[in-house]
């Protein structure tokens, strides 16, 4: 029927048109940045792209330098959004993380690697930061 619009499942995510995933991507990068710089972390990076792939946030306090992966869901529904970092996944950010202290090589200090599980909802998404995860 002409008009008749098809609701999405939301839990195939990829029914969901591409501009809507990234800006639910990009709401959980700012809200993963405002969490570290409201905890007087300094954002050094965001989306840091090179061709085997992106870190989505590096952030210092100190001489702590934080390669932080950010998983955004538009709920919690089929579990935390950190559950989708696999171990392929952390693999990658540990090559990737060599690549960009490698190509910063002025930054130096102690390396973590956080994860930030990012559910929009009410005035403000909740943020939650797994510290060390891997």
């Amino acid at each position: 029927m002409p008009g008749d619009a098809r609701i999405p499942d939301p839990r195939v995510p990829d029914q969901r048109k591409p501009d809507q995933k990234r800006r639910l991507g990009a709401l959980g990068e700012d809200a993963a940045a405002a969490w570290y710089v409201a905890r007087g972390f300094e954002v050094l990076d965001r989306n840091w792209r090179v061709r085997e792939g992106e870190i989505d946030l590096v952030v210092r306090i100190g001489r702590m330098i934080v390669f932080c992966e950010v998983k955004t869901r538009s709920s919690d529904r089929f579990g935390v959004p950190a559950e989708a970092v696999t171990a392929t996944k952390q693999r990658r950010l540990r090559t990737l993380a060599s690549r960009w202290l490698a190509a910063h090589p002025s930054l130096r200090g102690e390396v973590r690697f956080d994860v930030a599980s990012v559910t929009p909802g009410g005035e403000s998404p909740a943020v939650s930061v797994l510290e060390a995860a891997f």
